[in-house]
């Protein structure tokens, strides 16, 4: 049983994809569901394959296309929970949540060609919905103190800073009353 801390209240409900929105840029993004198939475990690769290493934290994702593929394995399985965001047949982002004891580990990645255009927010949104409707009550991120944009983004969508002791920060998030 982790010590974390969780709001009592729970967070507003969030749609659950598949949804579509236009971004920033005027482009029609969608999210879905990862659907398991080779297409797109491919596309996925391939936005990591690409994705700049400026953008990456706390060691993901990978930096070669052995690690991330090794990398995805761990994070598309059965037990875990992934969105989509594409443009056209071109990934745009991802986001994750892994199972960890009685809660879930959030991870988003959005591609450097994407960012600041309103796909982070829909991307985690649509996640959180998708988690609710899987019986997801509880989740929980880390991010550096620094990544200002992160922590505002992360805030925006509903976490609330549980542990702020180190260099990075702890956010959490209630989806659903306990064995609602």
């Amino acid at each position: 049983m982790s010590t974390r801390s969780y709001s009592d209240a729970v967070a507003d409900p969030y749609e659950a994809p598949p949804l579509s929105f236009t971004d920033k840029e005027e482009r029609t993004i969608a999210v879905r569901a990862y659907d398991g198939s080779d297409e797109e475990m491919e596309a996925l690769v391939e936005m990591y394959d690409s994705f700049d290493p400026a953008d990456r934290a706390q060691g993901i994702p990978p930096g070669r296309e052995d690690r991330i593929r090794d990398w995805l394995d761990n994070i598309l399985g059965d037990d875990c929970l992934n969105v989509v965001a594409w443009d056209g047949d071109e990934v745009a982002g991802h986001a994750t949540l892994v199972p960890d004891g009685d809660a879930y580990e959030l991870a988003i990645f959005v591609h450097q060609s994407y960012q600041r255009s309103g796909i982070g927010t829909r991307l985690i949104k649509a996640l959180l919905g998708h988690g609710r409707v899987s019986g997801v009550e509880k989740v929980w991120l880390t991010v550096e103190r620094w990544n200002r944009a992160a922590v505002n983004l992360y805030q925006n969508v509903g976490f609330e800073t549980s542990d702020a002791e180190s260099f990075e920060l702890e956010m959490t998030i209630r989806l659903a009353e306990p064995d609602e």
